[in-house]
């Protein structure tokens, strides 16, 4: 946990404040960043550009001039992609941009952009903005009172409506609510503002909780095993990686073994074994050895 001086909106002291470490003060990964918001900003294109084949254009239904006899090359419809007016070949259509990210990055991209922010000094709490009418100029002095420069995140309660309209009109200021936060936004501004009903902890943004100490000696797939830590990188001593869903563990070096999300950690191959995992590669070794034993 790090501690964070609260502030109120004319930048009074207000005492301190810890910040939740699974949150704030992880280290941040840039290359799940990187994904998220590429996968945020192709979900808002809207595909709906579209051309017309030479089947959707109207016309040419008649034969332009007979098949022989005029030196030409033989013509069946003026609508074909090679005629001024015809259809387009290979043109675009309709189509969604969007891609698949699982919620576990998505969380880690908004985790990571936070802890970012974080490490520059760049996060401030209020305890309450407390506007008694909606009022741009009291929004704008709060700025300058807590030191606020350049772009500003402002994440505020739905509910909060004099606080939500006093920043309204400032330029350089975003609003968004607290269940709308995301990785983007956060990195797209200097400051992050949050006031003490809207700071997140690490329940709601799925930081991976402790693990009992009877079952940090064992791990949660038995001796030898390790639980997936919060930034993927690999714990000291376990260099396997397993994945659940496939049943699968990945040896250093081999070729899925970047691209593999480890749901868990092996410092063995016999304790990958031991949890029920398979080594990857080896469904198709088998079938081959089935096969040759079939022609033995």
């Amino acid at each position: 946990m790090s501690s964070i001086s609260l502030k109120t909106p004319a930048g009074k002291d207000a005492g301190s404040l810890e910040l939740d470490a699974d949150v704030f003060g992880i280290q941040p990964n840039v290359p799940v960043m990187h994904q998220v918001v590429t996968a945020q900003l192709a979900a808002r294109r809207s595909g709906t550009q579209s051309t017309k084949t030479r089947a959707e254009v109207s016309g040419g239904g008649k034969k332009p001039f007979k098949q022989k006899g005029t030196g030409n090359a033989r013509q069946g419809s003026t609508r074909a992609p090679h005629f001024s007016g015809g259809g387009v070949a290979l043109g675009p259509k309709p189509r969604k941009y969007g891609q698949k990210t699982p919620k576990k990055m998505i969380k880690l991209a908004l985790r990571s952009a936070l802890s970012d922010r974080a490490n520059e000094g760049k996060v401030v709490v209020v305890d309450a903005w407390n506007f008694e009418t909606p009022k741009t100029k009291d929004a704008k002095a709060a700025l300058s009172a807590l030191g606020v420069s350049g772009k500003a995140l402002v994440v505020v309660d739905i509910n909060d409506t004099n606080a939500i309209r006093s920043f309204l009109n400032l330029p350089e200021v975003q609003l968004i609510e607290v269940n709308e936060l995301n990785a983007y936004d956060v990195l797209c501004n200097d400051y992050v503002i949050f006031s003490q009903a809207t700071l997140p902890t690490g329940s709601p943004l799925g930081a991976a909780k402790a693990a009992p100490a009877s079952a940090a000696a064992e791990g949660p797939h038995g001796p030898g095993s390790h639980a997936a830590t919060e930034d993927g990188s690999a714990p000291e001593g376990f260099d396997i990686k397993g994945n659940a869903d496939s049943g699968l563990y990945h040896l250093p070096g081999s070729r899925y073994y970047d691209a593999t999300i480890a749901e868990a950690w092996f410092a063995t191959e016999e304790a990958a074994k031991a949890a029920g995992f398979k080594k990857a590669g080896s469904r198709a070794k088998k079938s081959d050895d089935a096969a040759e034993g079939d022609d033995n």
